[in-house]
Formats: structure tokens, sequence, C-alpha cells
């Protein structure tokens, strides 16, 4: 009979040889950056054992989920995922499956209970441990594993890009805020910050390594460095991080995500100004235009400092893009109070936005406010209403791009039949005819705008 063994803390461990040579590994990705840079350790760790990736579940003997919480329809998502993988593993009851990231570190218990066929569960903190858990579970049977602080940076583990002209680092994991819609802190734990020094070593590892283009990656990058103790002084440090990566050596773009509006302050706008690898994009999100709702949220600022900090940025990187996050029907939102969101929308003018249904999670103080609720009928009709106006905004910003010329990085083949996916500096995809290998810069004359891209013509 297998076993589950749960453990709380890590066991130590004593790496071995490679033992999967010649066996091939699958992974399924779900939910935002932090966890695409965390497949992609992953991956690392499973080609550093011997391992190769495979088409598809049919010639895989390892299928690694890495799961998202955020929203109730990732939940869901991934248990349609889990039954689907026990149809295969009934076919194939050799095929090891693991289950990683967000929902395994909060709901591990739940996680094994509806899936009893998942050889591993692991968290967020301990991707590390992978190979010896999977070694554990061919030996003694399924095992689960999750641990509440972290035990190794993720970019200290090796890697295997998708895309080898472009790269995450991560900068920070977990996150110290209490915003109540949010699991983040739960899953992720305390806000801590790597050091400069090692951050600065990984993007000149990755720059001989042929990436061009680096994107920073943190909860709240605004606040990095303010758990480290930097010639004598604690204070955030990420303008001087943006000026230090964008002057390394071989480094064309830099990219970052995510800033709080609450903590975003002139000097970061400045670097992002004065460094001219630093691209003019800037992910702002806003969550709601209402100042209530806002406060409800434990947002810590105002529609009117929202407006006053887009405003300043604007001012001092010319051609910024602005993209944003949006919940609709957050409790007790009122028409007022989605009116008020309206209003933003209309004087931010955001190049995109990221909207959202609202979602209760549990463990979230929102998912307590059952008796505010908003009706569903309510908040479809006000999201669609939302949409609408935001894709008017962006067909209008990108229509008047028509005719201009940019410039565009290639990141390979497009889904579209003899197309390339390119993206300019502010993070617009730019179609264009032909194949262009990834990686390739080029200036390209934008001949068509639809909401969410622009078609263009090799200059």
């Amino acid at each position: 009979m297998s076993q589950t063994v749960i453990l709380e803390t890590p066991t130590v461990r004593t790496r071995r040889p490679a033992t999967r040579v010649g066996k091939r590994y699958l992974i399924r990705t779900m939910g935002c950056q932090m966890n695409e840079h965390d497949s992609e350790r992953v991956a690392g760790l499973f080609e550093s054992d011997g391992m190769s990736k495979a088409r598809g579940y049919e010639d895989a003997d390892v299928v690694f989920v890495n799961t998202c919480t955020v929203r109730e329809n990732a939940d869901n998502r991934m248990y349609g995922n889990l039954g689907q993988l026990k149809a295969v593993k009934d076919v194939n009851p050799d095929l090891l499956l693991v289950v990683g990231g967000c929902a395994a570190q909060k709901d591990r218990d739940l996680v094994r209970r509806k899936a009893p066929w998942v050889d591993v569960v692991l968290g967020t903190h301990n991707l590390d441990r992978v190979l010896d858990l999977m070694d554990h579970a061919e030996d003694w049977g399924p095992i689960t594993e999750v641990v509440d602080e972290l035990q190794a940076m993720p970019s200290s583990l090796p890697s295997r890009r998708e895309m080898p002209h472009s790269a995450w680092v991560t900068i920070q994991v977990g996150c110290n805020n209490t915003c109540t819609f949010c699991i983040v802190p739960a899953v992720r734990g305390v806000e801590t910050s790597r050091r400069p020094g090692d951050i600065l070593r990984e993007v000149e590892r990755l720059v001989d390594d042929g990436v061009v283009e680096i994107t920073l990656l943190g909860q709240n990058v605004d606040t990095y460095g303010r758990d480290l103790a930097i010639n004598g002084r604690r204070r955030p440090i990420f303008g001087d991080l943006l000026r230090m990566v964008g002057s390394v050596r071989g480094v064309r773009r830099v990219r970052f995500t995510s800033p709080h509006p609450n903590d975003f302050r002139e000097d970061v706008a400045r670097a992002m100004a004065e460094t001219e690898t630093v691209c003019e994009q800037l992910h702002f999100p806003l969550q709601s235009g209402s100042d209530r709702v806002l406060r409800d949220m434990h947002r810590g600022y105002t529609r009117s400092k929202y407006l006053e900090r887009v405003a300043m940025a604007r001012k001092l990187i010319p051609g910024l893009a602005v993209t944003t996050d949006i919940i609709v029907g957050f409790p007790g939102e009122t028409e007022e109070d989605f009116e008020a969101t309206m209003e933003v929308v209309e004087t931010a003018r955001f190049d995109q936005a990221f909207m959202f249904i609202f979602s209760p999670r549990p463990g979230t103080a929102a998912a307590r406010m059952t008796d505010r609720f908003v009706p569903r009928h309510a908040i479809e009709e006000r999201f669609s209403r939302l949409v609408s106006t935001q894709e008017r905004i962006s067909t209008e910003i990108n229509r008047a791009l028509v005719g201009s010329s940019v410039e565009v990085l290639s990141e390979g083949r497009s889904k579209r039949p003899g197309m390339a996916t390119t993206r300019t500096r502010t993070g617009k995809v730019v179609h264009l005819p032909g194949e262009i290998p990834a990686g390739t810069e080029l200036t390209t004359r934008i001949v068509s705008a639809a909401p969410h891209h622009l078609v263009g013509s090799p200059v």
C-alpha cells in the first residue's frame, strides 16, 4: 500500500548523480510570471537529472503542474487538469505526477484529498527539493512536503528558458502588504530581497549566454532592498538597481514587474527615464477607482494619488505606455464606486488593462465579506462596460501609431501562419510577415492596429 508522508521541515539533502537519463518531462504552468520563472527552474533541475522535454502527455515520464490560486478559475482549471491526468496515469501507471506552486502551498491537504493519484505535492518555498521528493515517491510512495519559509531563491537553481534571448531575474520574493483580496503573502511569504551583487552576477551570466532582454521580478519591486542593509542604511533602492542592471554591457532591454502605486517614487521614474536600456513601460495596478473600495482593499492610496503618480511618470518618461489591473465587483462595490473606476480609466487612458471579476479566495479577508458580495448579474454588466471602454481606448492609442516607425525585438514565429511576433519597447505586440529569428532587433513601420496588437512592415 502506498503511503503519504507530510513533512513540514525539509530533510537534509545529499545530491546524487543524475538518475533519469533518457526520461522525458512535461510542465504545465498556470498563473503569473513568478510561476513561469519557477517552471523554468524546475525544467533546469529536470534536465540536470538527465531528462529532456516531452512532446505531450503520451510520451512523458514526469508531469509537473505548477499551480495558481489567485482566482477561483485557476483552482478549477488545476483540478480539471489533474482529473485529465488521472486518465493518463491509469494508462501509464509509471507516470510520475508532481504538483507545485501556490495552490499546493495553500491547499496541500485538499490537493492530496481531491487528487490522491498525485505522487508529489510541494510548495513554493522548496522547489529545490523536487528531485529528492520524486526519488522518495518512486521508492516509497506519494509524498507531500510543504514548508513555510523559503529554502532557496529561485534564481539560485538551474534554468531552462523557453526564449534564449529573454530571461526573468528574481530580485525579491514574498510580500508585506495586506491587500484584502490577495492570497500571495500566505503562499509566498514575507518580503525577501536578493543582494544587488547576486542579481548583477546573474544578469552578467545571462548576457554571456546570449540574453539581451531582462525582466526583473518581484511582488512589489518598489520596496526592493528595504529589508537589506546597504551601506549601513535600510531603504528602497529599486531605482539604483534599475540603473545598475541597465548598465550591464550587452543588455539591450530591461523591464520589471510589478510596482505598487503606494510605493512608486520619482527616483524610480527618473531611473527609467535616464537609463537608456530600461523600457518605457509601466504596469501600474489600479484595482479600483473608488476611494472607499481602495480603503476596503487596503491598497494604501487614493484615486487622486494614483493619477498624480501616473502623471508624474508620464511627464518624466516620454512615450511611456501604462498598463493596469482592475477588479470588478469587490464586496460592497456600488454603481457609484464602479463609475469612479470608469472615470479613472477614461482619465488615465491605459494602453492595456487586465480586467478581472472578483473571486473570493479562501484565507483572504475579502472572502469573509459574504454579506457584501455583489450580485453576479450586476458584476457581469459592469465588467462588460469596462471591457468595452478599455478596448475603445486601447484601439485609439494603437491607431495613433499607424504610419510611425518603431523599434521591435523578435520573439520568433507567430501562431499566425507566415508571421513573426515582435514586441516594442513599450510592450506592444507587433506581427510582421516572414521568419524573423528570436532576439533579432529591427525597425518596423506600423500599418494597422487592433486593441491588443499591431501589424507592421519591416523597414
